[in-house]
């Protein structure tokens, strides 16, 4: 049977090859989809993911809007990183797909009620509406099936500040208070937490996204490089594969900007693929926590991995993976089914930004 999956998300461009990777999946069912602000304002958010359902023929699946701004403190988005609409240089087409008239928050709480035990949610983004939805109902942690959460840095460098995260600083009250809240969580409840220790190991690069494009049957088949011009468009005859180049290309030349490499990290799609199958990882339980009032160190997350605190664990930080292996089910998943659910279309398509 497939495993249903709440889907909380700031879309963003790793986020989007997330929720592709999840409607590639077979053996997964998104249940529905939380638009929260992160790397763009949630507005533009749920715009993305309307989007990217109707380019990819997706069914019929709820996007729920979520809060416009973190708990406690103004709203930073990361523009700079993902675009001006948050998809890199891709030009989504405007969706006539709806948002839902539910918050976010609300339809957390809801599915969680109606299937208890039974779902598992994937937060690639900012906590806030986890947050706010624990809020209206604390038994949460026990109403999932599983929580997993891409977000932290633990004995690794920062990618915000030296020491911080970009999800948990956005809203580091909300993710202080899911990890809170999850300490109650049995043992085979706690999140499995995808921090920059292990993300930042899944290097996509050109010939990714090459192997892709030879798996969906799109041509023709594109290197993207350095010196290719910011005004370039993919000219691939699959339109995912068109928009997906378009996309993690500006990624490539983000993190090539700060000497990192022509590549990106994916850190999103890993936590997708690991929230179907957490064989993919190898986990070490430790008890995690959130730095709030630091002068240097705010939004940083501490874990405790030799119980000092004389508290249980509250989280399983994935410690090990092999990238290799993720990469070819990736590949596989979203190039077989861009193959059949968009064999080619070149027609040119109009951008999808939030009105105003």
């Amino acid at each position: 049977m497939p495993q249903r999956i709440i889907m909380d998300v700031d879309t963003g461009v790793d986020d989007s090859l997330a929720l592709l990777y999840l409607l590639a999946s077979p053996d997964a069912e998104i249940a529905g989809i939380a638009a929260t602000a992160g790397n763009v304002p949630a507005a533009q958010v749920a715009i993305n993911n309307l989007a990217w359902l109707e380019l990819a023929g997706a069914p019929d699946i709820e996007v729920a809007l979520g809060a416009a701004d973190p708990l406690e403190i103004p709203l930073r988005t990361t523009e700079d990183t993902h675009g001006p609409h948050g998809v890199g240089y891709a030009e989504l087409p405007i969706p006539t797909r709806r948002v839902s008239a539910r918050s976010a928050a609300s339809m957390w709480v809801d599915l969680v009620r109606e299937r208890p035990g039974e779902l598992i949610g994937l937060c690639t983004g900012p906590l806030t509406n986890l947050a706010l939805a624990l809020r209206a109902e604390p038994e949460l942690p026990r109403l999932l099936r599983r929580l997993v959460i891409m977000g932290g840095a633990f004995n690794h460098p920062g990618n915000t500040t030296p020491t911080n995260e970009w999800n948990i600083h956005v809203d580091p009250e909300a993710a202080k208070l899911v990890f809170d809240a999850f300490s109650a969580a049995p043992a085979d409840r706690r999140p499995l937490v995808c921090a920059l220790d292990i993300t930042e190991t899944i290097e996509m690069r050109p010939v990714h996204l090459a192997r892709l494009a030879e798996r969906a049957g799109s041509v023709p088949v594109e290197t993207v490089a350095p010196e290719d011009p910011s005004e370039a468009r993919s000219a691939a005859s699959n339109p995912i594969v068109r928009h997906l180049t378009d996309a993690v290309r500006f990624y490539f030349d983000f993190h090539h900007s700060y000497d990192l490499g022509y590549l990106a990290h994916m850190h999103d799609p890993f936590a997708a693929a690991v929230a179907l199958d957490p064989a993919l990882a190898r986990t070490r339980p430790a008890t995690v926590d959130v730095e709030l009032t630091g002068t240097l160190t705010r939004a940083t997350t501490v874990a405790d991995w030799a119980g000092m605190w004389g508290r249980p664990p509250n989280a399983d930080i994935v410690v090990a993976t092999d990238p290799d292996r993720f990469f070819d089910r990736l590949i596989a998943r979203i190039g077989d089914y861009a193959r059949a659910r968009c064999p080619g279309d070149p027609a040119p398509e109009r951008i999808a930004a939030e009105p105003g």
